[in-house]
Order: C-alpha cells, then structure tokens, then sequence
C-alpha cells in the first residue's frame, strides 16, 4: 500500500468521525482494530470501539477534528490538528479548538490502530472513547 493511500484512509476515517458515522467508520476498522487514548488506555476490537465512539458521540454531539497537516511514512500516518465540539456533561457548551495530534496505522486498507496525542480536556476525559466501553478484545 502507498502512503498516498495510507494518507487517504487516515483522512476518510477522519471525516466519518467528524459525520458522526458509526456504520462507515467501523467498516474502516480492522477486526483487530485498537484506540489508544492519550493516557495509553487501549480498547481493542472493532465492536468495542464501536461502542465507545458512539457514546462518545452521544457526550459529544458536535465533536470534530480538524487536520492542519499530515504525513505518511508506509503505512503509518501522523495527523496534527485540533478538536472541538459541544458537551452534553457537567461542562456544557462549546469547547474547543485544542491542539491534537493523531497515529493511524493502516493495514489491509483498514485503520488497524487509532492513537490519540492530547485533543481532550481534564473534563471530557471520563467520556473518552476508551473509558466508557468495556476494555478487551472481541
């Protein structure tokens, strides 16, 4: 796979996050798929990941990534950008934009890994995708 397509990938997954689309995000995930939070909490299997981010969505009804720039080195891919969004928790309203950056690891053309540098806020980190689905594998 050419880091071109590499690069594609990581940005479709992005933008399906930013729609919010849970069916085409997890058909861009890798069976063994796995998301690493910036605390390095990890939530391995694509049904896993699934649940989180749509109770993430849920806590987060307006998140969205913005990537300034990106690069490619074979299959692995850095995004550096910023996130923003509404809470629906105890910290209500707008927040954002904080600086992100993201790894996407691409196999198969698929995401096999998601990780995540910074991009939360002290009070969004118990709604990570990571905390509110139960960790393993499928």
């Amino acid at each position: 796979m050419s880091e071109i397509e590499s690069e594609h990938i990581a940005i479709r997954f992005v933008n399906e996050i930013n729609r919010h689309d849970l069916t085409t995000l997890t058909s861009l995930m890798a069976p063994d798929f796995r998301y690493i939070d910036p605390h390095g909490v990890e939530t391995r299997g694509r049904e896993r990941a699934c649940a989180a981010w749509t109770a993430y969505f849920e806590a987060y009804p307006e998140y969205r990534i913005a990537i300034r720039e990106h690069m490619a080195s074979g299959t692995v891919v850095a995004l550096f950008g910023s996130t923003s969004g509404t809470s629906r928790g105890p910290d209500r309203g707008r927040r954002g934009p904080v600086p992100a950056a993201w790894r996407a690891v691409i196999t198969d053309g698929r995401v096999a890994e998601w990780k995540v540098y910074g991009g939360t806020e002290p009070s969004e980190e118990a709604a990570a995708p990571s905390t509110t689905a139960e960790r393993g594998t499928d």
